[in-house]
């Protein structure tokens, strides 16, 4: 079988069917979330992307997307807080006109087992999860026309166990359980609400232990390890006319790891 090349650093391609959009990005300045802010902009969907903590991070990503195709600002938010969704919303509608897409990617993960679990940890892991999608779900909806979206960055510990990733797993799980009430939910009023779900990520070259790197491919049947690229493609995907009709869904970008017993 050929293996194709992880997508960790060559241009993301545009998708037709997102031009003229308008999308708020939430942890869109790293990571995934800033490949769906890249993948959005170069489609001709203006961006507004959430940052917390670097701002250096927000810097570079308006500079390298200075000239795409589509407008692209930043803003520093922390969407544990309830009401900074909805501010953050009423954002980018003023920014750029309009809100049609919120994609959920900010994530906290604080290490522990479950006989040493610690409260408040999981509790900010908890807020960090729910607290955007509810508030997207809600005031955030109200802004968006019929054919909006709304999708979230979920995890495979989500529906299986890794060590010490027991905080993470639950409240990825519960977001998933969110997704699937909100998509019932907002469902006569046109908008689709969806979790797209990635394993173990390769981010690139140092980011993942080479042993760990290997093992991870060997099980993966596609060969390797998914990318952010990767992800943010499928979050694109969702975003189209033509996915009007997938809604409460959690859709893997695994390379089939999560079919294997």
């Amino acid at each position: 079988m050929t293996v194709t090349e992880p997508q960790t650093r060559a241009a993301p391609q545009p998708l037709p069917g997102l031009k003229g959009k308008s999308a708020l990005v939430v942890g869109g300045t790293r990571g995934v979330g800033r490949a769906v802010a890249e993948k959005l902009a170069v489609s001709g969907c203006d961006v507004l992307a959430v940052w917390v903590n670097s701002a250096e991070h927000a810097a570079g990503l308006e500079e390298e997307l200075a000239g795409a195709p589509a407008a692209v600002s930043t803003e520093q938010g922390d969407v544990r807080r309830p009401g900074e969704l909805p501010r953050l919303a009423r954002l980018t509608k003023e920014r750029h006109g309009r809100l049609d897409f919120v994609v959920h990617s900010a994530a906290s993960a604080h290490p522990m087992a479950v006989p040493a679990i610690d409260p408040a940890e999981m509790r900010a892991d908890l807020a960090t999860a729910l607290v955007p999608l509810a508030s997207a779900a809600g005031s955030a909806a109200e802004l968006m026309p019929e054919g909006g979206r709304i999708v979230v960055i979920s995890a495979s510990v989500a529906q299986g166990v890794a060590p010490h990733l027991v905080s993470l797993g639950v409240a990825k799980a519960a977001l998933e359980s969110l997704t699937r009430f909100a998509a019932v939910e907002l469902a006569a009023r046109g908008i689709t609400v969806n979790a797209v779900s990635a394993a173990k990520l390769d981010k690139g070259p140092g980011t993942v232990r080479p042993e760990a790197l290997r093992a991870i491919s060997a099980r993966t049947p596609a060969g390797r390890p998914a990318t952010p690229r990767e992800v943010a493609d499928a979050v694109a995907l969702l975003c189209l006319p033509e996915a009007q009709w997938i809604t409460g869904q959690v859709i893997p970008v695994d390379g089939g790891l999560g079919l294997l017993a």
